[in-house]
């Protein structure tokens, strides 16, 4: 009885371990999400009722892009062509919400962002020997 017990125990602990870590990133990605929605939204400028549009919208794409990510991780080509088509998709929606200019300016601060969030990250890890860079691009 207890080599039954044993041997159920050793195989389902590693179940539980795995979806554990499977947790884990919706945690961080809901956090990369605010934080990005927050930077973006004090780049542009945007007023209280344009925020309270942009936010839903944006909260969309976001999804959106890190699911054509996870889709189309394989073959880079294929998967910047979708992330082009979602962008112009949502170019159009952004666009009912702000001017052309500032609705354009969305995608090159989100690059922005995730630009500085992978040196912080780097950074971090010590992958890099410079001095470390301040965080107030993800904290503002």
């Amino acid at each position: 009885m207890k080599k039954w017990l044993l041997i159920l125990f050793v195989f389902l602990l590693p179940g539980f371990a795995a979806l554990a870590q499977n947790e884990e990133p919706v945690k961080d990605a809901g956090k990369i999400q605010e934080r990005m929605r927050e930077y973006i939204q004090k780049k542009l400028g945007l007023s209280r009722g344009e925020t309270e549009r942009f936010s839903p919208v944006f909260v969309r794409y976001f999804r959106e892009f890190a699911q054509t990510h996870k889709q189309n991780k394989g073959d880079r080509l294929v998967m910047q062509q979708k992330i082009i088509e979602l962008r112009l998709r949502y170019r159009g929606e952004f666009r009912q919400i702000m001017d052309e200019q500032r609705a354009n300016k969305v995608f090159q601060y989100e690059d922005n962002f995730r630009q500085e969030a992978i040196k912080i990250i780097k950074e971090n890890r010590g992958e890099r020997t410079q001095p470390r860079r301040s965080r107030a691009i993800l904290l503002e």
